[in-house]
């Protein structure tokens, strides 16, 4: 089947490409995809194998009809699945019904061992005086 990519007429068959992507590791997809045999290869990958051009030359868009064509799979851009919401604790939950949004710490933990520090040094101050 005669197509046209990046300007430049080929003649492609389903055949020559199975042939020419046989052996060729599939690289991460990224964005559009077409399905040759039972693997996944980015559409930029193909066209870059079946015409000999370098990527910039040619759109996926050109490569994703020509494949389409052809009888391949494509596949549009995948948007990741939406990511649920973490579970409140029921402490969380009570506070944001009460209207404050996250619950504060009375004392975080960096303040923690200042406090500490601050009652071992008055307890040596407080044992040198009666000493």
């Amino acid at each position: 089947m005669r197509c046209v990519i990046a300007r430049f007429p080929f003649d492609l068959t389903k055949s020559g490409v199975l042939d020419s992507m046989k052996g060729v590791k599939p690289e991460a997809i990224t964005g559009e995809s077409v399905l040759i045999g039972r693997r996944q290869y980015p559409v930029k990958q193909v066209g870059e194998i079946i015409t000999r051009q370098d990527r910039r030359d040619f759109t996926g868009a050109e490569v994703t009809r020509a494949m389409a064509r052809l009888g391949f799979t494509c596949r549009s851009v995948q948007e990741p699945a939406p990511v649920a919401p973490r579970a409140l604790t029921p402490l969380q939950n009570a506070s944001a019904m009460l209207g404050e949004a996250e619950p504060t710490a009375a004392v975080a933990p960096d303040t923690t061992a200042e406090v500490n520090a601050d009652r071992n040094a008055a307890m040596n101050a407080d044992a040198a005086v009666a000493g």
